[in-house]
C-alpha cells in the first residue's frame, strides 16, 4: 500500500507536470470507485489545474474550483504518460479504473488510475473541498506539520490504550504512516509493535518521536523527484524489517519475524525490539512459551 512518503512523492510529480494544464477528459472505467456524484466528475473538463496536493495517503488534484481527490488504498496506482491514448475505454473491463488526460504548455501529458488484483478500494471523489471527504476531513495531525512537535506525540500516546502499532497506522490519530512504514519505525525505536502506547516510557516516547521523523525523512527525501513508475522501488530498497521475515536482520543479524493477522502483517527483530522474545502469531496472544 503506498504510504506517505510515495504519495508525497507522486504527488509532487504531478504537481510538476500538471500545474497550469488544461484538464481535456476525465473518464471513469469503473464507476465503483467513483464516492459522489455531485459536481459531477465531467464538470473537471475545461478547467485549469491549480496545484496537486497531499493529504495524509490522499492525492488532491485542484482545478479552478474544484478538486479530484484520489487514495490508491491497497493496490492502486498511477500510470502516467507525455502520450495520452485518444478514444474511450469499455466500462468495468481490466485494471483501469479511471483515465485523465491534460493539455498543457508543455504539451499533453495523462494519467491512468489503475488496481490489481479483486479486492478492490481504490476511491475517487469529486468535490468542490478537500475536507468534504470524510477520509481526509477525519485525518489526525502529519507528521511534518508544525503542529506535530514532541509534546503533541506524548499527549497523543498518553491517551491511547492501543497497542502501538495500531496507533501508528490509525489515520485518525496520525496521518499519514500504514503497516510498512509502522514496522520500520518500530524497528529503529526498539520498541515492541505489542506494546502498549499509553505505557511507553519518556525515552521510549522521544526515541519513537525521533524515528518517525528520521525513517520518514529519509523515505520522503529518496521519493522527491521520482517518477511513479519508480517509488515502488524505492520503497522496497531500504526498508529492514517489512516485508522481510526470515532474513536477517541489518542490524543485529537475528532473524526478522513475522505476526500474521486476517488480512495483514507485521515483521519485527526479536533482538532489537522484544528482548528476544518472539511474539505470538496469535492477535491475543502476548508472547510464546
Amino acid at each position: 500500500m503506498p504510504e506517505m512518503p510515495e504519495v508525497a512523492g507522486l504527488a509532487g510529480f504531478l504537481d510538476e507536470h500538471l500545474r497550469g494544464a488544461v484538464v481535456s477528459s476525465v473518464q471513469i472505467v469503473s464507476f465503483a470507485v467513483l464516492k459522489t456524484a455531485d459536481p459531477p466528475y465531467t464538470a473537471l473538463e475545461g478547467r485549469t489545474v491549480d496545484g496537486v496536493r497531499r493529504f495524509g495517503k490522499f492525492v488532491s488534484i485542484d482545478a479552478g474550483g474544484l478538486s479530484l481527490v484520489f487514495h490508491l488504498a491497497r493496490a492502486g496506482w498511477v500510470r502516467f504518460t507525455d502520450s495520452p491514448a485518444a478514444g474511450r475505454l469499455k466500462q468495468g473491463k481490466g485494471y483501469i479504473a479511471a483515465r485523465l488526460a491534460f493539455e498543457g504548455p508543455d504539451g499533453p501529458h495523462g494519467f491512468d488510475l489503475t488496481e490489481a488484483g479483486t479486492r478492490k478500494s481504490l476511491a475517487v471523489y469529486v468535490v468542490r473541498d478537500p475536507q468534504e471527504v470524510p477520509g481526509i476531513a477525519s485525518l489526525g495531525p502529519d507528521p511534518f506539520s508544525t503542529g506535530f512537535d514532541a509534546g503533541t506525540f506524548a499527549e497523543i500516546l498518553r491517551a491511547s490504550p492501543q497497542q502501538i502499532k495500531g496507533v501508528l497506522r490509525s489515520q485518525g490519530i496520525i496521518a499519514g504512516i500504514g503497516n510498512a512504514y509502522s514496522d520500520e519505525i518500530l524497528h529503529a525505536a526498539r520498541i515492541s509493535p505489542f506494546a502498549i502506547a499509553k505505557s511507553l516510557a519518556a525515552d521510549e516516547v522521544a526515541a519513537l518521536f525521533a524515528a518517525i521523523h528520521t525513517i520518514l525523512g529519509a523515505a520522503l527525501a529518496e521519493a522527491r523527484g521520482k517518477p511513479p513508475q519508480d517509488l515502488k522501488d524505492v520503497k522496497r530498497s531500504h526498508l529492514r524489517v517489512h516485508a522481510r521475515t526470515g532474513l536477517p536482520c541489518p542490524v543485529c543479524g537475528d532473524t526478522v519475524r513475522e505476526v500474521s493477522f486476517a488480512d495483514t502483517a507485521l515483521q519485527y527483530c526479536p533482538t532489537c525490539q522484544t528482548k528476544g522474545k518472539i511474539l505470538a502469531d496469535r492477535r491475543t496472544s502476548k508472547f510464546l512459551k
